[in-house]
């Protein structure tokens, strides 16, 4: 018995790995989320398949039951594939579901994928760094509430590019928190559905990004490296 943590990538399905395909392609049952392309689904034709997908103020199932879910059928199955959405280690809860799962006896392998931070912005032309502009960036989760006592996001980041994810629910609060560390007039690169056919690209400043019509999923790029890519863009035309 094997349970795989398998990253599907950023939304386009063939951006997932060989790796990931082969495994599905042996897999007695998926479990999988909702930001994993159902297309990629087509891997595992024979599996039996699990949803187990959370959005925002809707979660089929707590993280807790997802554990669970996942120790059951690793103890039923021989392979069990746990599709995650871009990387099962950034910001997918990957190492709370392996640390319980080595915790009950069961092995764990882990397919890493193209984690949206990375190919979201990549795939639309958007370098995180770019020499003489950017040589660092940081990756944060958006997604923690700004109203709860002990915050792990402090938003004073020294990073030339900051990637946000997670971060369309408390987009405002947060620009607010960047802002007191950040010039206003900061550009801002936001990204809808990205590597999708629904693609939606949204520019601003941090003074501004918040008033624009954004919808999730999407991610946030602040930084220099906005204004790099709106030099491309104009080459192209």
């Amino acid at each position: 018995m094997v349970v795989y943590l398998v990253g599907a990538g950023p939304g386009d399905p063939d951006l997932i790995t060989l790796k990931a395909i082969k495994t599905l392609q042996k897999a007695d049952v998926v479990v999988y989320d909702r930001l994993a392309n159902e297309e990629i689904l087509k891997y595992a034709s024979g599996a039996a398949r699990i949803y187990v997908g959370k959005r925002a103020g809707a979660h089929s199932k707590k993280q807790e039951e997802i554990n669970q879910i996942l120790i059951e059928q690793g103890k039923k199955y021989d392979n069990v594939v746990r599709l995650k959405g871009g990387d099962p280690f950034v910001f997918g809860r990957g190492g709370e579901e392996m640390l319980a799962l080595l915790e009950e006896g069961i092995p764990v392998e882990v397919i890493p994928g193209v984690t949206s931070a990375i190919g979201v912005p990549t795939s639309s032309g958007l370098p995180v760094t770019h020499r003489g502009v950017a040589t660092s960036f940081t990756v944060v989760t958006g997604h923690e509430d700004p109203t709860k006592n002990e915050k792990q996001v402090q938003w004073n980041y020294n990073a030339d590019t900051l990637v946000i994810l997670m971060g369309v629910g408390h987009l405002e609060e947060n620009i607010q928190k960047i802002m007191e560390h950040k010039d206003p007039q900061t550009p801002v690169c936001v990204i809808e559905k990205g590597t999708t056919p629904d693609e939606r690209m949204v520019l601003g400043t941090l003074e501004n990004i918040a008033q624009k019509d954004i919808k999730p999923p999407a991610l946030v790029i602040i930084g220099p490296v906005v204004d790099v890519y709106q030099s491309i863009q104009s080459k192209k035309r």
